[in-house]
């Protein structure tokens, strides 16, 4: 098994959300002692699971641009919208991970857009940069699903690294369920990338017979 240090919960606290369709949701948010990255992670507790089944569970790295301020480069807003309704649905908790950019920060993704502008695609310019493809790592994330008690989950992600990662680090994903794929004029050319380059679970009409198989 993996060796790493349990984490503990910190503080629980109710918290209703109110989104801007309208949508609410009362939940509970969790923080938490001993996370080994030094990170102000969050847990979002959401509904209860039916006896029996495996909670539903969403890792959303933070997305400033998108989750705050509806960026249409990136999906992550309405990925994050749409997960914490079918997470109340069935019952389950969305890890609110402090990775912006894929890891690299949020200054850096700004400066990769820009390259972006020039043509190269997501992973090309964090590389122009001298960055990582994707800097994250979900050892936190783990600490959290122990500390809440979970050791079994259907994982809300177009994401296999995400899926293979908790794995690896002893959580038992039971099945990967796609998002919805959310799509604008400004976003196209950056989830193509993803199923590309990182095999995303995203059904993009114009990549269908490119990804087959």
């Amino acid at each position: 098994m993996p060796d790493f240090p349990a984490a503990t919960p910190r503080a629980r606290v109710r918290v209703p959300l109110r989104f801007h369709d309208g949508y609410g949701v009362d939940t509970e948010m969790v923080t938490f002692h001993g996370l080994v990255d030094g990170q102000e992670h969050l847990a979002i507790v959401l509904g209860d699971p039916a006896p029996g089944t495996a909670p539903l569970v969403r890792l959303h790295s933070e997305c400033l641009t998108g989750d705050v301020f509806g960026s249409a480069r990136c999906d992550c807003g309405p990925q994050l919208r749409e997960a914490v309704e079918r997470i109340a649905d069935r019952g389950g908790v969305l890890l609110y991970l402090r990775q912006e950019g894929r890891g690299i920060g949020l200054y850096n993704k700004l400066d990769a857009y820009a390259l972006q502008d020039q043509g190269l695609d997501t992973y090309e310019a964090n590389a122009a940069l001298g960055l990582p493809e994707d800097a994250r790592d979900y050892t936190a994330a783990a600490q959290m699903l122990g500390a809440l008690g979970i050791d079994e989950l259907d994982l809300l992600s177009n994401n296999p690294d995400k899926a293979q990662q908790l794995r690896d680090l002893g959580v038992g994903v039971r099945d990967r369920v796609p998002t919805g794929v959310f799509t604008t004029a400004h976003n196209v050319r950056y989830l193509r990338a993803k199923v590309l380059q990182t095999h995303h679970t995203l059904l993009l009409p114009e990549l269908t017979g490119l990804t087959a198989g």
